[in-house]
């Protein structure tokens, strides 16, 4: 009888690993405004996989670092609700401030910014308690909330004191406050922290931040109408901007910040995701109740996903 190799422990451990890793799915979750509801889509397939009842008027959204959970800010309801990314249930609804928009979790998902318009704060809440532990006071209509890749800030656009408020996560407190063209929403910042786009809507116009100094370096025309998020590429080269009002998604040169290419997507392109792959570019588009994908290699779009109805926020979770 032939006898079976011995295989070392480390081996089936490492083997092991690597399916757990290989199982891992991305998903896509999308806030619908008006059907108080978010859908979830297969990245792998591109197919509705589930429609999640929540509160009141979705808008902002965040998945936790190690993808297992979901966390919605339901404005109209003035609440948070926890989605498992696994099962795909409401797990839990908390309080979460008045008009809860943008979110952001901190580098170790101990900690979740919610930033609230009608209390011109950012609610700093304690995780897996999901209990508030500080208010910080930051500009008029705060609109999201976005963390830097080293952790150490998260930054809130304002948008009608046309502002951007600095937050030390380490003292949760402002620590810098940076005048930006009128109605800053979207922002980034590069894969390196050194620098930080953001999207002013009514001045049609990019900006970027030196985070070194925190000072506005350089303001540019769009050429589009009502630019509202910046997503960059994963080898951080082009800058993707959807534009709400022309119906599009320009992509820029990260450096010169000249234009490459304009990619019509349907009116009310709104917030972005991308793939774990770095291949799609998630684009919520609001008045075609529909997501926008779209190919970064070729800056074609893909594939249309209907969702709910006026879709607004997205995000991506590798889910384990």
């Amino acid at each position: 009888m032939r006898t079976l190799p011995v295989v070392p422990l480390v081996v089936v451990v490492l083997l092991l690993g690597s399916l757990a890793a290989a199982q891992a799915r991305p998903r896509a979750f999308v806030t619908n405004e008006k059907s108080n509801d978010v859908t979830v889509i297969d990245v792998l397939t591109a197919k509705v996989v589930k429609t999640i009842p929540v509160g009141q008027r979705p808008r902002g959204i965040s998945a936790s670092p190690d993808g297992t959970q979901v966390y919605v800010s339901n404005s109209n309801s003035n609440s948070l609700t926890v989605i498992d990314a696994r099962t795909l249930a409401v797990v839990k609804t908390v309080p979460a401030g008045e008009d809860p928009e943008g979110l952001t979790h901190s580098l170790d998902g101990k900690f979740l910014y919610v930033v609230n318009e009608n209390e011109l704060a950012a609610t700093i809440i304690e995780l897996p308690a999901l209990a508030v532990v500080k208010k910080v006071q930051v500009g008029t209509e705060p609109e999201t909330a976005v963390l830097s890749p080293d952790g150490r800030w998260v930054t809130v656009s304002n948008e009608t004191s046309n502002d951007v408020y600095v937050i030390d996560t380490a003292t949760n407190a402002v620590v810098k406050r940076i005048e930006v063209p009128k109605n800053p929403r979207g922002m980034r910042f590069t894969a390196d922290g050194t620098r930080l786009f953001v999207c002013s809507e009514a001045a049609n116009t990019l900006s970027v931040i030196d985070v070194a100094t925190w000072t506005l370096s350089r303001s540019v025309e769009t050429g589009g109408l009502r630019p509202v998020d910046a997503r960059l590429s994963l080898d951080g080269r082009r800058l993707f901007v959807s534009h709400g009002g022309s119906g599009e998604v320009r992509v820029f040169n990260a450096d010169s910040l000249a234009l490459l290419q304009a990619i019509p997507v349907g009116p009310r392109a709104w917030w972005t995701a991308l793939s774990p792959s770095g291949e799609y570019l998630y684009v919520t588009v609001g008045r075609q109740n529909e997501v926008a994908v779209i190919n970064t290699q070729s800056g074609s779009v893909v594939d249309r996903i209907k969702v709910g109805t006026l879709p607004w926020g997205i995000t991506i979770a590798d889910v384990p």
